[in-house]
């Protein structure tokens, strides 16, 4: 994978250890930093997903969150969870051509395993914009979890070769800058489109976990918000604007 030059406007901090990228950016925003710049780390010893999850944080792998102060409307924050999508999808069309997929609404698959995760994060104003925003980023490019309930993947384990952490971060931030400008931009709708043009299990059948039920649907698409519009068994249509979704074996 070629180096890329790093991003014009954003600065960046690497930290041998950390705590989580996420926690220090966080930190950082609610202290008053502008931004742009990235946060990375070596490792991280207190790594966390959605709705804090454990991330596993090996050395060797991508652990980096990015702060920003963007001038976008809080309504629209939920999108952003797909422009970070489908910069790690950039990422992993470089590492693994031809094995990327995303599943819904944020999670990067190679051969249907996830490789990567995206934490968005952000605080508003009482005018209905963005006061912060922070993505971040875990990507598995030397090794995977296996302590997971679902299967998971990295680089490595698809194309045998791992990526140096510091070319992919480059690469990454490209592919996120051009991604948010475009989005910012041209609106949803061309993020929406290319999304769907990778989407993991559309027009099959998945599994819908919300916080009080789960239910079985087929994934038949995107709303022009980004919720998921699941075909009830029924023939009804539900709009699911936030949750998990796994894949129904056949």
């Amino acid at each position: 994978m070629t180096p890329e030059p790093w991003p014009q406007d954003f600065d960046l901090e690497v930290f041998d250890e950390i705590d989580s990228t996420q926690s220090e950016a966080r930190r950082r925003a609610q202290a008053g930093e502008r931004g742009p710049v990235w946060i990375v780390a070596r490792r991280q010893t207190a790594g966390h997903g959605r709705r804090g999850r454990g991330w596993s944080s090996p050395e060797g792998n991508l652990m980096a969150t990015v702060l920003m102060r963007p001038a976008i409307a809080i309504a629209d924050a939920p999108q952003i969870s797909f422009v970070a999508a489908l910069a790690v999808a950039d990422l992993l069309d470089r590492c693994a051509p031809g094995h990327c997929t995303l599943k819904w609404p944020n999670d990067p698959l190679l051969d249907g395993r996830k490789a990567a995760g995206v934490l968005p994060d952000s605080a508003g104003r009482a005018d209905g914009t963005l006061d912060w925003l922070l993505v971040g980023f875990g990507v598995n490019l030397a090794a995977s979890p296996d302590d997971t309930p679902y299967p998971t993947a990295s680089v490595r384990s698809v194309t045998g070769l791992a990526p140096d952490p510091d070319i992919a971060l480059g690469v990454l931030a490209n592919a996120w800058k051009r991604r948010f400008e475009d989005w910012q931009g041209r609106g949803f709708g061309p993020t929406r489109e290319a999304w769907l043009a990778r989407a993991h299990g559309i027009g099959r059948d998945v599994r819908v976990q919300l916080p009080d039920e789960t239910f079985t649907a087929r994934f038949e698409g995107l709303t022009d918000t980004g919720a998921l519009i699941a075909r009830l068994p029924s023939g009804g249509i539900r709009l699911v604007a936030a949750g998990d979704v796994f894949p129904v074996a056949a």
